[in-house]
């Protein structure tokens, strides 16, 4: 059966991948990109006409303008793969002062995952990426207030997503499915050649995971886990996901700078 799927960061690498890998499986794609240019040639790639959707991730007021686009075309929405992130960037720091990359890795996914879960149906999925890569979350560091370096900012901002991917599904024990999956460490996408300089393996790896998250059987009962790729299963994320307080720390850090920093923070 076709599912409506959008898929955040499907401009090149492993998003694009998998969006070409369902669209090619007979499901409706929506594209989500920074660039125009990026998403024509990402439309054109994926085939079949797609919509495509423009927002920077790192500006919040955009990533409600992007979950008030949606639900404005769209009813239902069966699965959203939160795909988008950043590694390295010149600019750490959003115009708002807070650290860009948990901006973009934490922030927006959760954000546009509660404006759109009024349309997830009770057997839909949420597919965060997240990465081997995960460390102690720095509260202050995540409300700006500290400067991190490109691989701690990163880190920490995976394992944020990681823990609220775990919130949600405790929040929502009907439905939908909250699933975090590390695709697969060094695969050849940009931000691995950025990061480490490195050509990394191949991106099919992780479009595949990405796909059975999205749609196979084996996921339909896994919300709240964490699956790691390298090891080829589900696995236990950093043990901070399992100290409850300091879950608690983050989710409600979070509530406060979407609160602080958006124009529209009510839950729908």
């Amino acid at each position: 059966m076709s599912k409506t799927i959008l898929v955040t960061g499907a401009t090149d690498g492993i998003g694009l991948l998998t969006a070409k890998t369902l669209a090619e499986a007979g499901h409706t794609v929506l594209l989500h990109g920074r660039s125009a240019d990026k998403l024509e040639a990402a439309a054109k790639d994926v085939g079949g006409a797609p919509e495509t959707y423009r927002a920077d991730l790192s500006h919040l007021d955009e990533v409600e303008a992007l979950a008030r686009e949606i639900r404005a075309r769209h009813d239902r929405i069966d699965v959203l793969i939160n795909n988008a992130g950043v590694f390295k960037t010149d600019e750490t720091r959003t115009s708002g002062g807070l650290d860009l990359r948990f901006v973009v890795n934490t922030l927006a996914p959760y954000l546009i995952t509660r404006h759109l879960l009024p349309i997830l149906p009770k057997d839909g999925r949420v597919v965060n990426l997240s990465s081997a890569a995960q460390a102690p979350v720095d509260v202050d560091a995540m409300r700006g207030k500290r400067a991190l370096e490109h691989m701690e900012a990163y880190a920490q901002s995976k394992l944020a997503i990681t823990i609220w991917t775990q919130e949600l599904a405790r929040a929502n024990p009907d439905g939908p499915a909250f699933i975090a999956v590390n695709p697969g460490s060094l695969l050849a996408s940009k931000m691995v050649k950025e990061g480490f300089g490195v050509a990394g393996n191949d991106l099919s790896i992780g479009a595949e995971i990405l796909r059975r998250a999205a749609l196979s059987e084996d996921f339909a009962t896994a919300s709240g886990r964490y699956y790691d790729n390298d090891a080829g299963q589900f696995a236990p994320p950093h043990q901070d996901a399992a100290d409850l307080a300091k879950v608690a720390e983050i989710v409600e850090a979070m509530e406060d700078i979407i609160s602080a920093n958006s124009k529209d923070h009510g839950h729908d």
